[in-house]
This record gives C-alpha cells, sequence and structure tokens, in this order.
C-alpha cells in the first residue's frame, strides 16, 4: 500500500465532497466501487495493469476526512508498482473537485443594528460564534466589536489608494478656516493643550504613563472604557526588566501582575504527512512568553500611573479627525455614550490605535501593511477536565492538522490565575482585497474545532471574554521603508506594525524597544524637533527583525495558490527541528529578536543542508519580487551588521561624554547622533550600554568630524 494522493478541499461541508466522488466522479476508467468514505477503483483488466500482482487485485482507494473544519482527500494504491493510467486519474479528480470546489471567500455580512441585535443578524452565517457569544459576560458587545474591527479593516484593505481621511495641515494656526469668528478663535485657545495626545489606550497607555513621568502633560484618547482588553500578554522576565528600568514599575509591582509563570513553553508542529527527515521534536523554551500577565491590571496600572503624574483618560471617546498647523495639532472626538464632540490641542499626536488605525493606512497609503495574523481566541475561566493541560506550561506556537481553507492555523495556550487559560488561533495571511481576511470565519472555526485541539465538552466551559485582533507585519527592507510620522504625529506599536515576525508579539517588540522610543521622542519633544523630517528617526527598527520576514512569508499560503496540504508544516518543522537541535539559548535569541548575522546565516545554511527543497518552496511561496526585496533586507542587515561590530563597543560612549556639547549647539545633530547609536545597538537586538570612555582631545576631534559629515 503507498499513499499517492492528498488533496485540501476547500470546505466544511464533507457530505457534499462525498457525495459528489461517489455520484459524480467519472474516473475513466477502473471498476469504481462505493465505499463508506469514497470509492475505491479495481483494475482487473491487464493491459490497465503495468506491474503484476500476486494474490489480489490492483485498486486505488480514494476516501475523504474532515479537521478543522475543511476537508482532505486521499488515495492510496493496492498493488506493488504504478498503475497505468493512474495520473492521468488523478489529474482528473483535481480538475473536477476544483471545478466543482472552488475556493472561496465569503463576504461580510450587512447588518441594520437598527432592526435587530447582533446576534440576530449574524446567526445565520456563524452560528457556533453566535451561540457562544451570547455565554459570555458581556457577549453582544464584544461581538459588536469584532464585527466593527473586521468591517474597517476589509474598508482599508477593499480602498488602500482612497484611505479614509482624518489627518488635514494647514499653514494656518487654527484649525477652524480663515473666516473664523474672534469667539471661534477665543474657543480655540480654550481648548485643552496638552504636550502629547495618545489615540489608542492598550500599548499607548504605557507609553503614555511613561512619559507623564517625565514631566510631560498627558492625554490618553481611548475607543473602549478604560482598561478593556481583546487580548492577553505574555513576555519574558527580562524583556519586562525594561519597564522597571524605566521606573514604570517596581519589581513588586510587577510579581503582582503576574498571573502565571510556566515551567516551560512549547512550539510543535503537525508532521503525520511529513517525511521522516521533516518531523521535528518538540522545540522546549522555558523563558519565551513563560510569564502570562494580567493585561487588564497591568493597564489600569499605567493609567493610574498616568493620572497621578497629572495625565488626563478620555474613555469610550471616538477619534475623528486631527487638523495640524506649524504651532500644534488639534484633536476633534466625539465621546461615544452621549454623542457629544470635542477637542483637545497638542503639541504631538501619537497614533497607537493599531492596525485599523485610519491614521496609518493615511499615511502609507497602499502598502500599510505587508500581512497580518487574523486573531481570535478567548479567556476561559474554567470547564476542562483534569489532566487535559497541566498549569505549569504553555503552548507557544502549535498545529494540530495541515493547510486548513488556503491557511494554516496555528494555536497558542497561555494558563493564567487558578482554572483561567487564554487560548489563540490564528495564520499568517497574505493580505488581498478579495480576501482580507476574516475574524468572524477564523471565529467559527475555532468554535468548532478547539475540542480538536484539547479534549473539552465546549457546553462545559466557562468562558470570561473574547480575544481578537489583526496583528499586522510590514516587510521592511530599510529603516525608511515606511512612513511613522507628519508633521506633529508618529505611531507605535501595531500602527507602526512594530511586531515580530515569528510570533507577531507587538507587545513584546514595544516592550523590548520602549526605552530606545522614550529617550529618543523626550529628546525631541525638548527641542521642539516635530516635523515630519526628525519624527520619522523615531522608530523601533531592527535591521535584525526585518531579514526575518521571508520567515513568515513562508507560513503563509499565497492568495489563490494550491499547495500541498502539509507544505507550510514541514517548512515549520524544518526550521524548528533545527532549533530544537540548538542549544537553549539560540532559539531564545531567535523569538525575541535578538539574533546576530552570524547565527543567522548558520540557521538558513543549516535549513538547506537538511532540506534542499525548501529554498525552491520559498520562491514558489514569495515569488521573485519579493526574494529580490528580501535580497535587500539581508544586504541591510550586513552592512549594519558590520558598521554595529566596529562602532557599538565605544561609539554609545563617546556620544554620552559628547552629549552636553553636541546637544546644545545643535539639538537636530545630536538626534540624529542618537537615532544612529540605537541602531547599532537595539537596532541590532543588542543593550544599548556605555562601556567605554575617551579623552577630550579625541572626543573635539570626532565632534569636528561628525559635524562635517552631518552638513
Amino acid at each position: 500500500m503507498e499513499e499517492i494522493f492528498y488533496l485540501e478541499v476547500p470546505t466544511p461541508d464533507i457530505s457534499a465532497v462525498r457525495r459528489w466522488l461517489q455520484e459524480e466522479f467519472a474516473p475513466g476508467q477502473g471498476n469504481k466501487i462505493i465505499t463508506p468514505d469514497g470509492i475505491k477503483l479495481q483494475f482487473q483488466n491487464s493491459a490497465e495493469i503495468s506491474t503484476s500482482l500476486l494474490g489480489g487485485i490492483p485498486e486505488i482507494s480514494v476516501f475523504v476526512f474532515t479537521v478543522q473544519r475543511t476537508t482532505y482527500l486521499k488515495a492510496f494504491r493496492w498493488a506493488p508498482g504504478p498503475i497505468a493510467g493512474e495520473k492521468k486519474i488523478l489529474q482528473s479528480l483535481i480538475t473536477q473537485l476544483r471545478q466543482q470546489f472552488p475556493r472561496q471567500y465569503p463576504e461580510l455580512p450587512t447588518v441594520d443594528l437598527s432592526q435587530q441585535s447582533i446576534f440576530d443578524a449574524l446567526e445565520p452565517y456563524y452560528p457556533l460564534t453566535v451561540h457562544f457569544f451570547k455565554k459570555m459576560p458581556k457577549g453582544e458587545y464584544d461581538l459588536n466589536r469584532v464585527y466593527w474591527w473586521e468591517k474597517r479593516w476589509r474598508e482599508g484593505v477593499r480602498h488602500p489608494q482612497q484611505p479614509i481621511e482624518v489627518i488635514f495641515k494647514s499653514q494656518e494656526h487654527r484649525n477652524l478656516g480663515a473666516n473664523a469668528s474672534p469667539v471661534e478663535e477665543e474657543e480655540e485657545r480654550a481648548l485643552p493643550t496638552y504636550d502629547l495626545i495618545y489615540i489608542g489606550g492598550a500599548l499607548g497607555v504605557i507609553h503614555a504613563a511613561v512619559m507623564a513621568a517625565l514631566g510631560y502633560r498627558v492625554l490618553l484618547i481611548e475607543r473602549l472604557p478604560f482598561g478593556r482588553m481583546n487580548r492577553e500578554w505574555n513576555i519574558s522576565r527580562d524583556e519586562f526588566q525594561r519597564l522597571i528600568d524605566l521606573g514604570l514599575f517596581t519589581p513588586a509591582e510587577f510579581e503582582s501582575i503576574i498571573a502565571r509563570q510556566y515551567v516551560d513553553g512549547f512550539s510543535k508542529f503537525f508532521d503525520a504527512n511529513n517525511p521522516s527527515h521533516l518531523k521535528s521534536p518538540v522545540l522546549h523554551t522555558p523563558t519565551v512568553l513563560n510569564v502570562g500577565l494580567d493585561a487588564e491590571k497591568l493597564l489600569r496600572m499605567c493609567g493610574e500611573k498616568l493620572q497621578s503624574a497629572g495625565g488626563e483618560i478620555w474613555d469610550e471617546t471616538e477619534f475623528i479627525r486631527a487638523d495640524i498647523n506649524p504651532q500644534q495639532v488639534v484633536v476633534q472626538t466625539k465621546h461615544l455614550p452621549t454623542q457629544s464632540e470635542r477637542q483637545a490641542c497638542g503639541r504631538l499626536l501619537v497614533d497607537a490605535m493599531g492596525t485599523a488605525s485610519p491614521i496609518a493606512w493615511q499615511l502609507n497609503g497602499g502598502r500599510a501593511f505587508d500581512s497580518v495574523c487574523p486573531t481570535v481566541g478567548a479567556a476561559i475561566a474554567s470547564g476542562f477536565e483534569p489532566g487535559v493541560w497541566d498549569a505549569d506550561y504553555g503552548d507557544v506556537l502549535y498545529s494540530h492538522g495541515d493547510i486548513s481553507r488556503g491557511r494554516q492555523l496555528i494555536w497558542e495556550l497561555f494558563p493564567g490565575a487558578g482554572e483561567e487559560i487564554t487560548i489563540y488561533l490564528f495564520h499568517y495571511h497574505q493580505v488581498h482585497p478579495d480576501n482580507p481576511g476574516s475574524l468572524l470565519e477564523m471565529y467559527e472555526d475555532f468554535f468548532t474545532i478547539l475540542p480538536e485541539y484539547r479534549r473539552c465538552d465546549m457546553e462545559k466551559l466557562v468562558w470570561k471574554k473574547p480575544t481578537f485582533g489583526y496583528i499586522p507585519g510590514h516587510f521592511s527592507v530599510s529603516s525608511r521603508d515606511r512612513t511613522v510620522a507628519f508633521d506633529r504625529l508618529i505611531a507605535i506599536g501595531d500602527a507602526a506594525s512594530l511586531q515580530s515576525p515569528l510570533v507577531f508579539t507587538g507587545f513584546g517588540s514595544l516592550v523590548r524597544n520602549l526605552p530606545r522610543l522614550t529617550t529618543l521622542l523626550d529628546t525631541a519633544l525638548k527641542h521642539d524637533l516635530l516635523s515630519a523630517r526628525h519624527l520619522n528617526q523615531i522608530r523601533a527598527y531592527q535591521s535584525n527583525v526585518s531579514v526575518t520576514w521571508l520567515f513568515s512569508k513562508g507560513m503563509m499560503v499565497p492568495h489563490g495558490a494550491n499547495l500541498p496540504p502539509q507544505r507550510i508544516n514541514a517548512m515549520l518543522n524544518t526550521f524548528f527541528g533545527i532549533l530544537a537541535s540548538e542549544p537553549p539559548q539560540v532559539a531564545d535569541t531567535f523569538i525575541k529578536d535578538r539574533i546576530d548575522w552570524l547565527t543567522f546565516n548558520r540557521l538558513a545554511l543549516k535549513a538547506a543542508l537538511l532540506n534542499p527543497a525548501l529554498l525552491l518552496w520559498i520562491w514558489e511561496l514569495s515569488g521573485a519580487k519579493d526574494i529580490l526585496r528580501w535580497l535587500r533586507s539581508y544586504l541591510t542587515f550586513t552592512g549594519y551588521s558590520l558598521v554595529s561590530w566596529l562602532l557599538a563597543g565605544w561609539f554609545p560612549t563617546l556620544l554620552q561624554r559628547l552629549q552636553p556639547s553636541v546637544e546644545n549647539w545643535s539639538p537636530a545633530l545630536w538626534l540624529w547622533l542618537l537615532t544612529l547609536s540605537y541602531s547599532l545597538t537595539a537596532g541590532m537586538g543588542r543593550s544599548h550600554k556605555v562601556t567605554r570612555s575617551y579623552g577630550k582631545e579625541y572626543l573635539i576631534k570626532e565632534l569636528g568630524e561628525l559635524e562635517r559629515q552631518f552638513k
């Protein structure tokens, strides 16, 4: 017996596929016999047999099965060798299946909530999603949010060249127009004024609290009730230490927001259909995402620290537009419960609205993001039977099946306090107008296949809240190929596509780069360097991270492509098997965005030797255009690595000693030098530390040379 055929049929309706196979498929040769799960073709005529068979009649058995709300079809040959005409039969089967069951991308239903509830509107399309959201404490409110987010995301993907304009620039000192009356001008002067206005209260409040502690007047505007989160956060102790070093948290406060610390985290991908050399062991990462945080408590603490430092929070307030003139930015908002409009003035606007940010779409036009991870899940308070999962362990990345309706689904599982478990389901997705990526489709999958992933009775689970979102990815070629700033405006977090290409952890990426962003922004504010030219230097670009985007590209199915179902898992097992064979610190540095040039090249070479087909697979997935883009990223990474090797050991120390003179003489030069220093250290995943000192004469000489270069 030999497997000769394996195909994903992109439909959850296995009965329809089986019925078509049994009743309508015409193989053209062989004797077709109906079986419980498909058909078998017997070849009794000797002319149909290329190899003699002793002890039986040659046949091909074709059957269907379902996993992950998707239908799969396999064929096995019962013969000692190929059967004459089998290739023609199988090719005909493929052609007819794809005609009968084409890949479909469901549209988002149009709902009218003035006539019906979100539950009634969506139940015909997503019955399990509605059923289980009804069991959640604020299920109707949260399902409305899911629908709103998907609708807004789809609009942005479908119309990237005509994004909604929300940022307006004027040379006037007022935003009310040249014909404004004295009363209107007086009203504008009476608006509350701040140094920083943050739009978005998740990642935004962390940065806002740090800046408020430095003495800046800060306003935070949040569309939701403040403190509500649609994701939980995991991190490691060494990464969170940056927030302690910045003074935002004390060690005791950090301990108080830990919901669970794990002994180990696992990464494992389905390999039942992979060849033996592409089956991999479990990758153990005991210091990766091993600290589960109480995200809402963390947000509340940041909010309290922000307010105690004199900051303000306007929650349940929607951002409408911002008018920017040379002296200030005026933000217009709407308080959702009362529908009343409110304005505020600031020196700088910070976009922390995440992937749905209309500001990010406007700034970057048709290339706001290159990829996305549609992510759904839930925090489950209790209900799993004892023994299903040990709360001392987490699933970092896990798959339990092959490509499912054009997506490689991946799970994450992180236990929290008590019996609580947070589970995510996501996939790496190529952004395409015909298939923007659906949260609601993913939720229907989640509620259907969760028992396949972890044994459970869905009706016994106690649902605490949903977790969902679109997590963006940007394939950076250099530090300048994405706009993150405008005059008096800068984007951070997911709005700036700040994330890890592997595990897409925007929270971890922000925390790792927070000292860098804080220092640079503080410098810009102190010296009023708030033009787009200066602010675009303040970004968390990492050359060593940009080169790994090809890895995430290799984890997504190109739009409309028909890959062998096991292809993505085979690629993942190739690389994760190599990481599992390396010392633990290698996987730790790779996942935490700290990989260096030598290690990256060594691992890439090792993967190519283990699986030579990998290079061809990457070419098929990426195409010539993206391969060329990646080569530019690689050359940039190589250049940064060389310069970092030459300068990073002494350049930051030199700058520290030059700071008083340079900053007073030319603040713009100082910001540029500081940005350069960070690009050679934090931009390569290294700590930005001072380790050496230099004499006065040497510093004066170096300052003169730097001045000439800057001019």
